[in-house]
């Protein structure tokens, strides 16, 4: 950073992407995703027509691994588990506790996904000014870098998580009015869908550099895309599952059940891809 012949690209405070001329000539090109994500950055030499990828150390890209391998996998298994539990619920071959039990136990696996990703954020080799190596840092378990595109979208995520926790937690509650429903079972829900939404858009700004972008051959894109698909029916389905307070119905329970399937079945799918997103 404070390079004089750096040259940032990103939207608002967030910097996705940054070019600098290297002192024997040259450019190197950091960008957040392929960093955090492969441990990578690209080098171009004076004269040559392409970049080549520069790696970490084996420090970092072993950490980087072990992270990607555990978040994936933990959505992997937390998308089936919901799809399982809205299964469930749909066909009615369970009571209420034993549908809540299965969501419960994904949402387990939702919240260790979302603090490993986050992990990964934070224990990503970082860029050092003017140099064409990207720096190994100490191993932490927290960060606080708001001005960071990708520990928000990590934030953002892992905190939707928990506020499903929440969500999950107070659906074994029996006995409840209509209104205490919607205040403590449905209210979080339709909050973690918000912070998931927000999480993708994230995703997209620091993939696409805060532009509107498709590319089809990108890994990263998709895996954006599958998951913000999974967070709009999520959405969806969370907003079908309010309780209307004069008949004390959901606003339809098949499209809350189902929208709830689709979306886990998006989240699993993107954890798949994500396994192979790795350095």
């Amino acid at each position: 950073m404070g390079h004089p012949e750096q040259r940032a690209e990103g939207v608002g405070p967030f910097v996705t992407r940054l070019t600098w001329r290297l002192p024997g000539g040259g450019l190197a090109v950091w960008e957040s995703r392929p960093a955090r994500r492969r441990g990578t950055l690209v080098v171009r030499p004076s004269g040559a027509a392409e970049g080549r990828p520069v790696r970490a150390d084996a420090v970092a890209i072993g950490r980087l691994r072990t992270l990607n391998v555990v978040a994936a996998t933990a959505f992997v298994i937390g998308g089936a588990l919901f799809a399982a539990g809205a299964a469930v619920a749909q066909s009615g071959s369970a009571d209420a506790v034993e549908s809540a039990s299965i969501y419960f136990a994904g949402g387990l696996f939702f919240n260790t996904g979302g603090y490993v990703s986050l992990l990964q954020v934070i224990n990503a080799p970082r860029h050092a000014g003017g140099g064409d190596r990207l720096t190994t840092r100490r191993w932490r378990w927290w960060s606080y870098e708001p001005m960071r595109v990708d520990w928000m979208c990590a934030f953002t995520l892992f905190a939707g998580t928990l506020v499903f926790a929440v969500n999950l937690l107070d659906s074994f509650l029996r006995g409840l009015s209509v209104q205490q429903v919607n205040r403590l079972v449905w209210a979080p829900d339709v909050v973690g869908c918000v912070l998931f939404l927000v999480s993708g858009h994230l995703g997209f700004v620091e993939i696409c550099h805060g532009r509107p972008c498709v590319r089809p051959r990108s890994l990263g894109w998709w895996i954006v895309a599958v998951n913000q698909l999974g967070s709009v029916l999520f959405m969806v389905s969370a907003l079908a599952a309010f309780t209307r307070p004069a008949t004390g119905d959901l606003v339809n329970a098949g499209i809350a059940n189902w929208g709830t399937l689709s979306g886990a079945v998006c989240f699993s799918v993107a954890g798949v891809l994500q396994l192979r997103e790795h350095p």
